[in-house]
C-alpha cells in the first residue's frame, strides 16, 4: 500500500501523467525490498514502542567508534580495509604483448558477501552460479576496480532425507513443495553452481559452511530451510589510489561491458522480496538468472587491465549489473547526475526482446562503467585484446534525470527524476510485534557413545569432503591456507588465509561465525556466538591487530512475518553491543528478509515454513606473515600435550546444539559469550602465543562441541589422544555433565603443543587472567580415550574407541553425498582406500635453492612467453614462477599472435597455461587447439618454435591438454586417431586436490635432477584422465621414459587407485614428455606449488629447513638449460 500511495502521488500530483509500463517495471525492482532494504533503514515499532535507531543505524554504531583501519565501509559494492605495501609483477602495457615488471604498489583489502538464496531454491545450478557471478562483480566494482583473489560458498538447507541413509532426527512426512527443488538437490547442485562457476572463472572457494535443518518445534511450528540460504564471500584486492569512486560528470560516457541481453532474471528483484509460493511458479523460473563464467572471466581482464595501469585508469566508477538490471545499475551509476541513456545501444543476444526486457532483464557478467569520451580509445583496445563486447549506452547530462530512449520510435519508454526514485524517498515505518516462546528443557536419556555417533553424522559437524573435492582451491597462486589441512587433508581447516603477492608474505585471513539454531531459542545469543566463533576462527592465523578485524553481517529472516521482526531487531542489538565492548565491527553485509516458503499439503491446507533466522558473520583482516598459520591437524603425537581454554566458564549449556538437534530437541537455554573481555584477552593471548611459535596446532569448539574438537585434530593428525576433563561438581549425574562437557558449544580453544614451552605458555595465559586446563597428551596410537574426574578423583571412562572407527562415521554422510555426484564406484574406492591411510611419505632428492639474486637482476634474460587464450586462468602464477627463476616473462594472449602483434621467434620458452579455454564447450583444451590447428600462420609459427633446438615448452592443466591436441607430446607425427590426450576424470567430475607425485628418471630438461623425489603437488581438472588409443604408443611411452611424472599412494607406489590418482590416468601417468626432453605438458599445478607456503601440506621439517620449495626447480631448471 505505501508503495503505491507513493507512486501514485508521484505520477499524478507532482510529475502530471500516468507511468509507462517500463517505469512500472523498473521501480517494481529497483525499489524492492532486495534492492532498498527498506526493513533495515526503516522505522520500527515494536509492542507499540517506537525504537531509538533502525537497524542499519545499530550496526553501524561500533564502526563509528572504531573507523580505524577502514578503507571503505557501508558506501560501495563491497568493504575494504587497509593492505600494505607490496611487490608484485604487472605488465608493463595491457593493451599489447609485453614483459611483466616488478612493482611496489600499495594495496587495500576488499571484501563483500551476499547470499542468492531465492534463485538457488528454483534452480540451484543456475541460481548458485550466478549468485557466485554476481558477488565476484561485487568485488570488481570496489572504488574504481577491484583485483579477485578468492571465495567462499555456504549451503543452508532442509532435511537431505538421502536415499537409503535414514538418519533418526529427519522426519520423513515432511511435505516438500513442487516449485523448489528438494534440500538434496539444492545441497548437491547448488554446490555444483557455485564450484563450476568459479573452476571457470578462476577463483578459488577456500572456505565455507553447510547445515541441514528442519524440525517442529515444541509449540509445533514447522522450521525449516525449504528456502534456502546460498552464500558467497568474497576476498579481494585494491590499488590504494582506486579506492573512491570518482562523480559523474556532464559528457561522461555511460558504458555496458560484459555478455548481451537476453529474456533471463526477468523480475528477480522482486521475486526474491516474496515468501516463496506467493508468485507464480513460471515467473519464479524467469527470474533466475543463467552463469557464462568465461565471458565474466573476460570481462575481469579487461577490468585489471585498467586497474594496472594505476593512476591512468579510465574507470571512473563501475557498478556490477545484478537485481533490478539496467533499472537499478544504470541509475546507481549516473546518480545524481542524471543521464539520457539509448535503449538500442544496449547489445542484445536475442533481437526480440521488448524494451521493457532489455531494460529489465538481470542478464550477467555486465557491469556499467563511467568512462571519459577521451579514454574510450584506450578501452576499447582492452576489450579488443580480450574479446570482450562493449556499448556506449548513454551520456551524463547534469540534469537529475534519467531518460530512456528508443531511436526506433522516438518514445522515451522512461523519463524520471533520480531525486524522487532513489534519492530521497521516505523511510518506511514497520508495525512489531514479540511473540512468546515455548521451550522445553533438553532431556538426557542417552550415552556419550550414543550421542557421538549421531553428532558425527551431523551435516553441520561431519566431513565436507563432498565440496572440497569439486571445487579449485589453488587457482592464482595466492593461498596460503583453505579448507583442507593434515596430511590426509581432512575439511578441518578454522581460517582462510590468501596473499597479496607471490612475491612478499603481507596478505589476509578470513572466518565465519554462524549459529542459526541457537537464534531459534534467543537470537541475541545467536548473534554473540556468530562473532565469537568467527573470532575463535581467525585467531589462529597471525593478523595485525584484533581491532583491525571488519566484518561482513549477512541477515537471512522472514522478518515480516509475526514476531519475526522483532527477533531480527533484538539480534542487531546485541551484535552491535558485543562488538561494541571487542573494539571490532561490520563494514558491510546484505539481507535477504523473505526466508519463507509455503507448503500445502495434499488435503490442500497451506502452512508457512519460517527457516532459521540467520546471521553470518565473516570476519577478514590483515596479516602481516601468512606463514604464521596453525592448523587444527595435531603435528607431532607421542610428544605433545593439550591445552583448553573455556571461554564459557563451565556453563555447559546445550540448547540449539548439534547434539539436541540429532536428539529432535532445541532445548530451553543457548550457549552464550557472557565475558566479551575474557574472549578479547584470549584472543590477543593466542596471538602471541603463535607469534612465538609455542602452538603446534589449533581448533575451535563450536559445533559439536569440545569432543568435535579434540576428535577433528585426532583425525587430522591421523594419531590419538588420552584425554582427562576434570568437573567440579556431580550433582547432576556423571553422565549429564559428561554430555555438558563433550557437547556443550559454548566457546573455547584446543592447542597442542610441547612440554617445554608449557611453563612460558601457562605465564601468558595468566598474565592476561584466561582460565586453562592441560587436559591431556597425543598418542602415536590411533586411539581416542577421554575420561572424567570427578570432584572427588573419581576416573570415569567416557570413551575408549578406535580412532578410524570413528573417523569413518565422521566421513560417512559426506559418502552419501559423494555416492550421489559421483561415480560412485568411485566413491566407494576412496571410501576404502582413505579409511586407515598412513599420509604421504615424502622424498627429496635434490637441495632446493633460491635463485641468486644476481641471476635475478640481470639486464638480459632469456624470455618465456605465457600464452594464454579466453578462458585460461592460472597466467599470474606461472608468470610468477617463472620471474623468480630468473626469466623476462611475457604475457601473450593468442589475439596478439592471430594479429601479428607478435611473434615467437624471440622467446626461447613458451608456456601453455591451466584454466578452461572456451570453457572446454567440445571438451578440454579442443577449441584453442582449433585456434592453432586451423590457422595456417598461426600453426606454422606453433610449429617452427617446436622445431627449433633451442627453444622448450611446458603446458599445465589445459596448457598439456593442448599439447596433446597439437601433438607435441609424447612426440609428433602421431596419427589423430591413435594420439594420447587427456579425456573426462573417472569420477564424472572436477577433482581439487593435493596429490602426491613421483618424478622417474627422464630426459625432461625441465625435471634434471629431481629424479626420485616423490612430492605434493595441486591437482586440478576435470578431464585429466591420460588415454591411449593405441597401446602401442603407451608401450613406447614406457620404454623411452616419456611419462617422467606419476600419480603414488602412500607407499609411493605408482597407482591407478582412487584417490591417489585423482583421474584414473593409465599407469598413474600425470605428465608427458618429448623424445628429446624439451617439451613438457603436465596435468597438476608446480606453478602453484612453487612457493613453500602454497604447499597444503608439508612435513614440519621441510618446513623449517627448506630455503623454497622444490617445485621451483622446475622453471629453475629451464632457465638453466636456456643458459647452457
Amino acid at each position: 500500500d505505501w508503495d503505491i500511495d507513493y507512486y501514485y502521488n508521484l505520477f499524478i500530483k507532482d510529475i502530471g501523467r500516468n507511468p509507462t509500463n517500463v517505469e512500472c517495471f523498473d521501480l517494481s525492482q529497483s525499489n524492492s525490498e532486495h534492492s532498498r532494504h527498506w526493513f533495515f533503514r526503516g522505522k520500527l515499532i515494536i509492542d507499540g514502542e517506537e525504537m531509538p535507531h533502525n537497524l542499519i543505524e545499530m550496526i553501524k554504531q561500533p564502526l563509528n567508534l572504531n573507523k580505524g583501519n577502514s578503507a571503505i565501509a557501508f558506501r560501495d559494492n563491497s568493504s575494504a580495509i587497509r593492505g600494505y605495501d607490496i611487490r608484485t609483477i604487472i605488465p608493463e602495457n595491457p593493451m599489447r604483448p609485453s614483459p611483466f615488471k616488478k612493482q611496489s604498489l600499495n594495496y587495500n583489502l576488499i571484501f563483500t558477501a551476499e547470499t542468492h538464496n531465492f534463485p538457488s531454491g528454483v534452480a540451484p545450478f543456475p541460481g548458485a552460479e550466478t549468485g557466485t557471478g554476481g558477488r565476484i562483480r561485487d568485488v570488481q566494482a570496489t572504488g574504481r576496480g577491484g583485483i579477485v583473489i578468492a571465495g567462499t560458498a555456504a549451503y543452508c538447507v532442509g532435511n537431505l532425507l538421502i536415499p537409503g541413509y535414514e538418519l533418526p532426527w529427519e522426519d520423513r512426512s515432511f511435505i516438500y513443495p513442487a516449485n523448489l527443488a528438494s534440500p538434496l538437490e539444492i545441497e548437491i547442485q547448488a554446490s555444483n553452481g557455485a564450484s563450476d562457476y568459479g573452476n571457470k572463472f578462476g577463483e578459488p572457494v577456500i572456505q565455507g559452511f553447510t547445515r541441514s535443518f528442519g524440525m517442529r518445534l515444541p509449540d509445533k511450528e514447522r522450521i525449516e530451510w525449504i528456502k534456502p540460504i546460498m552464500f558467497t564471500a568474497g576476498i579481494g584486492q585494491m590499488d590504494s589510489r582506486h579506492t573512491e569512486k570518482g562523480e559523474p560528470e556532464t559528457g561522461m560516457l555511460v558504458v555496458k561491458i560484459g555478455g548481451p541481453a537476453y529474456r533471463i532474471g526477468i523480475g528477480g528483484g522482486a521475486a526474491s522480496s516474496m515468501i516463496q509460493g506467493e508468485n507464480i511458479a513460471e515467473l519464479d523460473f524467469n527470474a533466475v538468472q543463467r552463469g557464462d563464467a568465461e565471458m565474466e572471466q573476460k570481462l575481469n581482464r579487461v577490468l585489471r587491465a585498467c586497474i594496472e595501469i594505476g593512476i591512468k585508469n579510465p574507470i571512473i566508477s563501475i557498478h556490477d549489473q545484478g537485481a533490478g538490471g539496467n533499472c537499478n545499475v544504470v541509475k546507481e551509476i549516473i546518480y545524481p547526475a542524471g543521464a539520457k541513456i539509448e535503449v538500442r545501444n544496449i547489445q542484445l543476444g536475442d533481437a526480440t526482446l521488448s524494451v521493457l526486457e532489455i531494460w529489465g532483464a538481470e542478464y550477467q557478467e555486465q557491469n556499467a562503467l563511467l568512462i571519459k569520451s577521451e579514454e574510450i580509445g584506450l578501452f576499447k583496445q582492452m576489450c579488443a585484446r580480450e574479446k570482450v563486447p562493449y556499448a556506449v549506452i548513454g551520456q551524463i547530462t547534469g540534469d537529475g534525470y534519467v531518460i530512456l530512449h528508443d531511436e526506433i520510435d522516438g518514445s522515451t519508454p522512461v523519463n524520471l527524476s533520480l531525486k524522487k526514485v532513489l534519492g530521497d524517498m521516505p523511510q518506511k515505518t514497520f508495525h512489531l510485534n514479540r511473540i512468546p516462546q515455548t521451550l522445553s528443557k533438553l532431556k538426557i536419556d542417552f550415552t556419550v557413545k550414543d550421542a557421538l555417533e549421531r553428532v558425527l553424522r551431523l551435516l553441520s559437524v561431519g566431513s565436507k569432503r563432498f565440496l572440497t573435492n569439486k571445487v579449485d582451491r589453488s587457482v592464482t597462486g595466492l593461498i596460503a591456507r583453505q579448507q583442507c589441512a593434515g596430511p590426509l587433508q581432512l575439511t578441518v581447516s578454522d581460517v582462510a588465509v590468501i596473499a597479496q603477492s607471490h612475491f612478499g608474505l603481507t596478505g589476509a585471513a578470513i572466518s565465519i561465525g554462524e549459529q542459526p539454531i541457537k537464534g531459534l531459542l534467543n537470537p541475541a545469543s545467536m548473534s554473540r556466538m556468530c562473532v565469537g566463533e568467527a573470532l575463535t576462527n581467525i585467531v589462529w592465523a597471525k593478523i595485525s591487530a584484533l581491532e583491525d578485524v571488519k566484518c561482513s553481517g549477512n541477515w537471512m529472516w522472514a522478518a515480516k512475518l509475526h514476531g519475526e521482526g522483532a527477533r531480527l531487531y533484538d539480534a542487531a542489538v546485541a551484535v552491535s553491543d558485543i562488538m561494541t565492548k571487542l573494539g571490532i565491527a561490520i563494514d558491510g553485509g546484505k539481507d535477504s528478509l523473505s526466508m519463507a516458503a509455503q507448503v500445502r499439503d495434499s488435503s490442500g491446507n497451506t502452512e508457512t515454513v519460517k527457516a532459521p533466522g540467520t546471521l553470518v558473520i565473516s570476519a577478514y583482516a590483515s596479516c602481516p606473515d601468512i606463514t604464521k598459520v596453525i592448523t587444527p591437524d595435531i603435528k607431532k603425537p607421542g610428544e605433545s600435550r593439550l591445552l583448553y581454554i573455556d571461554l564459557g566458564n563451565r556453563k555447559n549449556r546445550l540448547g540449539g546444539t548439534a547434539l539436541a538437534q540429532v536428539f529432535n530437541q532445541i532445548g530451553n537455554e543457548a550457549p552464550d559469550v557472557d565475558d566479551p573481555k575474557l574472549l578479547k584477552r584470549a584472543f590477543n593471548a593466542v596471538q602471541e602465543l603463535i607469534e612465538k611459535d609455542m602452538v603446534l596446532s589449533g581448533h575451535d569448539r563450536s559445533d559439536g562441541g569440545l569432543i568435535i574438537t579434540l576428535l577433528e585434530m585426532a583425525f587430522a593428525g591421523n594419531c590419538g589422544m588420552d584425554v582427562e576433563l576434570g568437573v567440579r561438581s556431580s550433582e547432576l549425574g556423571v553422565n549429564n555433565v559428561a554430555i555438558a562437557s563433550l557437547f556443550s558449544e559454548e566457546l573455547g580453544l584446543v592447542m597442542e603443543y610441547l612440554p617445554d614451552n608449557e611453563n612460558e605458555i601457562m605465564s601468558i595465559l595468566e598474565k592476561s587472567s584466561v582460565p586453562y586446563q592441560v587436559i591431556g597428551r597425543t598418542l602415536q596410537e590411533k586411539r581416542i580415550k577421554i575420561t572424567l574426574k570427578t570432584h572427588n578423583s573419581e576416573l570415569i571412562t567416557l570413551l575408549d574407541e578406535d580412532m578410524i572407527s570413528l573417523r569413518g562415521i565422521w566421513e560417512e554422510t559426506s559418502y552419501q553425498l559423494e555416492k550421489i555426484q559421483i561415480n560412485p564406484e568411485c566413491a566407494e574406492e576412496e571410501r576404502k582406500n582413505n579409511l586407515d591411510r598412513k599420509g604421504p611419505d615424502y622424498i627429496l632428492n635434490f637441495e632446493p635453492a633460491r635463485t641468486p639474486a644476481a641471476l635475478l637482476e640481470r639486464a638480459v634474460k632469456p624470455k618465456v612467453a605465457v600464452i594464454r587464450e579466453e578462458g585460461s586462468n592460472s597466467d599470474r602464477e606461472m608468470s610468477s614462477a617463472f620471474y623468480q627463476a630468473g626469466f623476462e616473462v611475457w604475457d601473450v594472449t593468442m589475439t596478439d599472435l592471430l594479429e601479428n602483434n607478435i611473434t615467437l621467434a624471440d622467446f626461447r620458452g613458451i608456456a601453455f597455461v591451466g584454466g578452461f579455454s572456451y570453457a572446454d564447450v567440445l571438451d578440454s583444451a579442443k577449441g584453442w587447439a582449433g585456434v592453432i590447428r586451423f590457422n595456417k600462420k598461426v600453426r606454422e609459427e606453433f610449429n617452427d618454435f617446436y622445431n627449433r633446438q633451442d627453444t622448450f615448452s611446458l603446458g599445465v592443466c589445459n596448457g598439456c591438454q593442448l599439447m596433446a591436441l597439437l601433438g607435441w607430446i609424447p612426440r609428433q607425427g602421431i596419427d589423430d586417431k591413435k594420439q594420447p590426450r587427456f579425456i573426462h576424470n573417472i569420477s564424472g567430475r572436477f577433482e581439487s586436490r593435493f596429490s602426491t607425485v613421483k618424478i622417474l628418471k627422464s630426459n625432461s630438461v625441465l625435471l634434471k635432477g629431481m629424479e626420485g623425489s616423490v612430492l605434493g603437488i595441486w591437482v586440478a581438472h576435470g578431464e585429466g584422465r591420460a588415454h591411449f588409443p593405441d597401446e602401442d604408443i603407451l608401450s613406447e611411452v614406457e620404454e623411452k621414459s616419456m611419462a617422467p611424472i606419476r600419480y603414488v599412494d602412500d607407499n609411493n607406489e605408482v597407482t591407478t587407485r582412487y584417490p591417489f590418482n585423482p583421474n584414473g590416468s593409465s599407469r598413474g601417468i600425470a605428465a608427458l614428455s618429448s623424445p628429446d626432453g624439451r617439451h613438457l605438458a603436465v596435468m597438476p599445478h608446480p606453478e602453484r606449488t612453487f612457493l613453500k607456503w602454497q604447499w597444503s601440506w608439508m612435513p614440519e621439517e621441510w618446513r623449517e629447513n627448506l630455503a623454497v620449495s622444490p617445485w621451483l626447480k622446475i622453471f629453475q631448471n629451464a632457465r638453466e638449460w636456456c643458459g647452457e
